[in-house]
């Protein structure tokens, strides 16, 4: 059976200060998905998910679910959940409080109010931090509470607005991975808005980049790395490789640069034409010291420095055009040392230029 979207999202435009800051965005979330949105600060994120929330209002374009418009349809009749980064806790209340506060707005019973809440703090590890108060908690803690909040009124959608982005990096690695089993577990499809790739990877079914106003590739994340569709993603999900050159071949592409011709890879490769302008990026994931069973597409350089990160080295070479090349070893490389790396095809992806 064909997939069903509860949300779509479908041409929306604003601007701000008489600036274009949304440009036509469009995008669908699927029952119990979750859609990573990422970009950097100030484009459009966060107004995107007011919008969506019933908060402010788009210049154009429209916002449904299950294929029924929303416009005209108040905030809390829309039933969406929005958790932003400072947690929005009312400091007075203790945790039970907090969590039941948007349950007694609406009217529900005692009974239901105290089963509910029971359920949710269970839900996010917070059973026993009832009737503590928020004031004596941890961020970590606190960043549970304010998702137990905001599941605690049983949203159709959730939209977590960089809720990690004040927790230091092993515990906002910890909370990655309790997001996405809570997310899971309940099923409720969600948008969660990042800049940090790595934090998309942990938490993302899909992943949706947006730039200058306009949602640039929207896939699963493992697409999106080995098949970014231009030089901003490919800069954008941390990649630095980067070699200019123009098309020789079509089947198979080769690409002749400066520094060598190599075999390359490409979405559709009749995409390009004989003598076209390219941009090859190199795309992670592989040991580069290792010829494999053809040695093709071989790189040798100098190692100008070898820096150690754990569990493995960053090694950077000085290409013979004089440019920088970085990979990453699992032995140290010795400063002025002649590397010779050999270049997989598939890591090898043509962009147009």
């Amino acid at each position: 059976m064909p997939e069903t979207h509860q949300l779509s999202v479908h041409e929306i435009k604003k601007t701000y200060e008489g600036q274009p800051l949304l440009n036509g965005v469009s995008f669908d979330v699927a029952s119990g998905e979750v859609l990573c949105l990422l970009g950097r600060s100030g484009s459009g994120k966060s107004t995107l998910l007011r919008i969506i929330a019933g908060i402010e209002n788009a210049d154009s374009g429209l916002v449904c679910w299950d294929g029924k418009d929303l416009r005209g349809i108040s905030t809390h009749l829309r039933r969406f959940g929005l958790m932003f980064q400072d947690y929005a806790l009312f400091p007075h209340r203790n945790v039970a409080e907090n969590v039941a506060f948007g349950l007694r707005m609406q009217g529900a019973s005692r009974s239901e109010i105290e089963g509910r809440v029971s359920s949710v703090l269970e839900q996010v590890h917070m059973d026993k931090f009832a009737l503590r108060s928020v004031t004596d908690l941890s961020g970590g803690e606190q960043q549970r509470v304010a998702l137990a909040r905001a599941l605690a009124a049983a949203p159709r959608l959730l939209m977590l607005d960089e809720p990690l982005a004040a927790l230091d990096r092993s515990l906002r690695e910890q909370l990655q991975q309790e997001l996405r089993d809570v997310l899971h577990r309940t099923g409720i499809p969600a948008i969660y808005v990042t800049h940090d790739q790595e934090e998309a990877l942990a938490l993302g079914d899909r992943m949706a980049l947006l730039n200058q106003g306009e949602i640039v590739q929207n896939d699963i994340p493992e697409v999106l790395y080995r098949w970014p569709k231009n030089r901003w993603v490919a800069q954008f999900l941390g990649m630095q490789n980067f070699i200019e050159g123009r098309v020789t071949t079509i089947a198979p592409l080769h690409v002749q640069t400066a520094i060598g011709s190599f075999q390359a890879s490409a979405a559709v490769e009749n995409n390009f034409s004989i003598g076209e302008a390219v941009i090859l990026v190199i795309t992670p994931g592989t040991d580069l010291t290792s010829a494999g069973t053809t040695a093709i597409n071989p790189l040798t350089g100098i190692c100008k420095e070898c820096l150690f990160k754990g569990e493995y080295y960053q090694v950077q070479l000085q290409l013979s055009n004089g440019e920088s090349f970085l990979y990453y070893s699992n032995r140290a490389v010795k400063r002025h040392e002649n590397v010779a790396l050999w270049l997989p095809v598939q890591n090898v992806v043509c962009l147009k230029k």
